[in-house]
């Protein structure tokens, strides 16, 4: 057995997923790799990635960061779940929360036999069963804590809304810090073995060349090196997920400080909402075949709760993926490596998990086949049930007032999705294969939340007579209440424990 290490790795691009890539490798492992990172402050990023989902938390606990810190230093706000506005059907309302819903009872989960107590008139709607989504319409914010062992405030998921470029500079700070180099300046050229293929090396406008062994692609949607040199190929999803475009803007806050990311289906896509102390962030994500870039940023200015803080930014993309995400010695990370639209938060966490990946697959210099295309097979998994649950939304709707409505409404879906549709509405089952991104709670809640509901509960809740299954259903809903009365309001909680200083 040899050892051949790749130690000299290049990072081509900054920005979020560029920062998050440098500082958990120069934290994974350590100062005796080279790492450096090449970005130009003349190329603006992306920067709508504001808001995640819990398993942000594992990446920050990973690098020891300081929970208060982190949020403060980023203007930072705490969420427990998104709430979809109109997407059913015009006037509905729902919260995907983060967590669990009620308790499970014999084998079968809670929804279940919140299922069967429905159908006897027995119970209110399935967010009365949850406490993130009761504490997220109450605007109030408590993390998980041992001291209420055997109560669900012992076991709150959570995630955050974020600065996207605070977090960036704060992960920069934190990467210099452990030995990442920062280089300034744009690409001229990429250098390639004659033989291989591989990237060997870049050279900037300046003229200097960083040679490297592994090179990450964070450049964004250009892909300079999965695509632009390697012509790696793209999957473009557009027949499920057509929307196209995204006008961006900022403004001030006017309404609560909600712990929670609000998304509300609009006349040809949906307008997010994601509030930080000190500014809310705002898009209306849409299709351009129904809606030109000029209207779009018209009606999104035209409902901001508060005067906005700069022109709209406009930005283009296609719903798809790579056709391999790690080609040669060079691995895409974020926009690079495909774009998913921001409906459930998962830009960030796709940045995440393909770190995470990387350091499971880290190559030696031989940069065996296998490995590489046990990395791509994984990642392309992630990506197809992510974009099934994102299909989710659009395809589970009653609305027929616009033409895009419409046209999401009657469209064909993968056979992937439309699988998980009929075994739910057979009798609400659903299983999660592998090791997909969203589990049982969350695809329950969306479709039972847009109109999906089974013909039958689960076989084994019949087991249980009427009057238990009401009993279970009300005391889960009085325990819910009872714990709601222990969490403070969400700006209390900031206000006392991490606010940022320069917050307005």
């Amino acid at each position: 057995m040899t050892s051949s290490r790749v130690d000299r790795l290049v990072i081509v691009g900054g920005g979020t997923a560029g920062w998050m890539t440098a500082a958990a490798l120069s934290k994974t492992l350590g100062p005796t790799y080279s790492i450096s990172l090449v970005e130009s402050e003349e190329i603006g990023t992306v920067g709508v990635g504001e808001a995640t989902i819990p398993m942000i938390q594992q990446y920050n606990e990973a690098l020891q960061l300081d929970e208060a810190d982190f949020v403060r230093r980023t203007m930072g706000s705490f969420k427990l779940g998104i709430e979809f506005v109109d997407w059913g059907r015009k006037g509905d309302s729902y919260i995907h929360g983060f967590g669990k819903i009620g308790q499970s009872m014999s084998l079968a989960p809670f929804y279940q036999f919140w299922l069967k107590a429905r159908a006897a008139g027995n119970a209110g709607p399935l967010d009365d069963y949850s406490l993130n989504t009761v504490a997220a319409r109450a605007n109030r914010f408590l993390p998980a804590s041992a001291q209420y062992a055997n109560s669900p405030l012992a076991d709150i998921a959570y995630a955050y809304h974020f600065d996207a470029a605070l977090y960036a500079r704060y992960l920069r700070e934190y990467a210099e810090a452990r030995g990442v180099t920062r280089l300034e300046g744009k690409v001229a050229s990429v250098q390639q073995h004659p033989e291989s293929g591989f990237v060997s090396g870049i050279t900037l406008e300046d003229g200097r060349r960083v040679d490297g062994q592994l090179f990450i692609d964070c450049s964004g949607f250009r892909g300079i090196l999965i695509e632009q040199t390697l012509a790696t190929g793209y999957v473009d999803w557009s027949q499920w997920l057509p929307c196209n475009r995204a006008a961006a803007v900022q403004c001030e806050r006017r309404e609560a400080l909600t712990p929670y990311t609000r998304s509300t289906a609009r006349e040809a896509g949906w307008q997010w909402r994601i509030p930080l102390q000190h500014r809310v962030g705002n898009g209306y994500v849409f299709c351009a075949d129904h809606l030109s870039e000029d209207e779009a940023s018209a009606r999104l200015l035209e409902r901001l709760e508060g005067p906005a803080l700069m022109t709209p930014k406009i930005l283009k993309f296609v719903t798809g993926k790579r056709n391999l995400f790690w080609n040669k010695n060079v691995v895409a990370v974020g926009l690079a490596s495909g774009f998913m639209e921001p409906l459930e938060s998962t830009s960030i966490h796709l940045i995440q998990s393909a770190i995470a990946r990387l350091t499971t697959f880290f190559p030696h210099a031989g940069f065996d086949a296998v490995d590489i295309a046990a990395f791509n097979a994984q990642s392309h998994f992630e990506f197809d049930r992510i974009r099934d649950f994102l299909i989710l939304h659009y395809k589970a709707t009653t609305r027929d007032d616009t033409p895009f409505w419409r046209r999401v409404r009657d469209m064909p879906i993968p056979e992937t999705l439309q699988a998980k549709i009929d075994l739910f509405r057979s009798n609400g089952r659903f299983f999660r294969e592998q090791d997909e991104l969203f589990g049982e709670m969350s695809w329950v809640q969306v479709m039972i939340g847009q109109g999906i509901f089974p013909r039958r509960w689960h076989a084994l809740v019949d087991s249980f007579d009427d009057a238990a299954v009401a009993k279970h259903v009300e005391d889960t809903r009085r325990i819910i209440q009872n714990c709601l009365r222990v969490m403070p309001d969400h700006a209390d909680f900031i206000a006392r424990h991490c606010a940022a200083s320069a917050a307005a």
